[in-house]
């Protein structure tokens, strides 16, 4: 029997997560619909997560795409995938809406979270409570590329431009450990001076962020970075004016994305998305230790444990060009995300598949064929490729972009 007998490629249907962070107009607008949403959209998930799987229809039903790849791994993977991991697909793809800042938060390696899901287990702590910072025992890498433009905070800054800048707005008597911070500047102090200023939490505070608010309206931003820090700052107290992550720009590193420019944030480095959309893809997790601007929980004592203090948390990944497609290539073992345009007459072809791979459609219409069969897809629509399938070809006018299990 042909290995692709029987198969087909999926069109998904994808579930989105309604958070209050979320816009009301991304991922409609994505869709192709004129309407914002009546409740603010966060993201929409590609993938098998338990928490939100896709679906499609097989056979006259409507099926997860969790149940049909785990009824035949080997065809919907890959032998050596589904070997590697366990025959669950490794990768989540989302779409990512922000209208409003995210929590400041980090995630765990793989031994951190193997620890942290045991320990809640047995705590007996249930995987859909707001207690839960493990809902599962996996790392979580993620890379976002921004679809409009996209700002973000993420890692720490050199600690001599922290300390600078904080002296320049003369806050030295209102953070904590300022002065060991400038005499010894190490990693080892800035876990102190971070642990000590996000861990207050009392109507001190609320005067704390006013005072820094009121440094800012005295400060001449002295460039372009810096107001956008100064800009940030006002935006969050305006928000958050009894948290003390308020103070995360002065020692995070704020940046602006383009559309098609992205980051990767490995585990432990500390980062927020603060407005845009974008697509994002991580590891097959939904593990969030977080510190603050946020009214979820946080776990402050957990997220210090997993954190990483240097300087080498901001991940900028420039696109290189090959065989059709912009490639982003990252350490990441388990997805790999590329953008591919695809114009008239120039019909984008892969043969010789080596994993499953999900594909969205971010502008424009065409068709992807194999074997036979046509599939017409449209911008905001997505589909599920099998390992199994042998070819396939794309045409029309599309922007996409494509999630792959690296095996090269």
């Amino acid at each position: 029997m042909n290995k692709s007998d029987g198969l087909r490629i999926f069109k998904l249907r994808n579930q989105i997560l309604e958070y209050a962070w979320g816009s009301k107009t991304c991922i409609p607008h994505l869709q192709g619909k004129d309407e914002p949403s009546p409740e603010p959209q966060a993201e929409l998930w590609m993938g098998t997560h338990s928490q939100a799987p896709s679906r499609i229809l097989s056979n006259g039903r409507e099926e997860s795409l969790l149940e049909i790849i785990r009824r035949d791994p080997k065809r919907m993977l890959g032998e050596n995938i589904a070997r590697k991991f366990e025959n669950e697909l490794p990768f989540l793809f989302k779409i990512l809406a922000a209208a409003h800042p995210l929590s400041i938060q980090a995630h765990p390696n793989k031994a951190q979270a193997r620890k942290g899901f045991k320990l809640e287990n047995e705590e007996n702590i249930p995987l859909n409570s707001p207690e839960r910072n493990y809902k599962d025992n996996n790392h979580k890498p993620e890379l976002i590329c921004a679809l409009t433009n996209f700002e973000a905070m993420c890692g720490f800054q050199p600690i001599k431009k922290i300390v600078e800048r904080i002296k320049y707005l003369q806050l030295e008597d209102h953070i904590p450990r300022m002065k060991e911070l400038e005499i010894d500047p190490t990693t080892k102090n800035l876990k102190k001076m971070f642990s000590d200023l996000m861990g207050k939490h009392d109507d001190g505070q609320t005067k704390k962020v006013g005072i820094l608010v009121n440094k800012i309206a005295e400060s001449e931003p002295r460039d372009e970075n810096e107001t956008l820090i100064f800009r940030w700052i006002v935006k969050l107290a305006a928000i958050y004016s009894k948290d003390m992550g308020v103070f995360s720009p002065l020692f995070l590193n704020v940046v602006k994305l383009k559309p098609g420019e992205a980051l990767f944030i490995e585990a432990g480095v500390l980062h927020t998305y603060l407005s845009g959309c974008g697509v994002e893809i991580m590891t097959n997790s939904d593990n969030v230790l977080r510190g603050g601007l946020t009214h979820k929980k946080v776990d402050l004592p957990g997220l210090i444990k997993i954190l990483k203090f240097d300087n080498d948390g901001l991940i900028n990944i420039q696109p290189k060009f090959n065989k059709g497609e912009y490639i982003y290539q990252t350490s990441a073992e388990e997805f790999q995300l590329s953008k591919i345009i695809v114009k008239d007459k120039e019909p984008f072809v892969r043969s010789n598949i080596s994993s499953a791979q999900i594909i969205l459609c971010t502008e424009g219409t065409g068709s992807i064929k194999w074997t036979g069969s046509v599939l017409e897809l449209k911008q905001g629509e997505s589909v599920f490729i099998p390992f199994a399938i042998p070819e396939y070809s794309i045409e029309g006018t599309m922007e996409l972009y494509r999630v792959v299990v690296p095996t090269g």
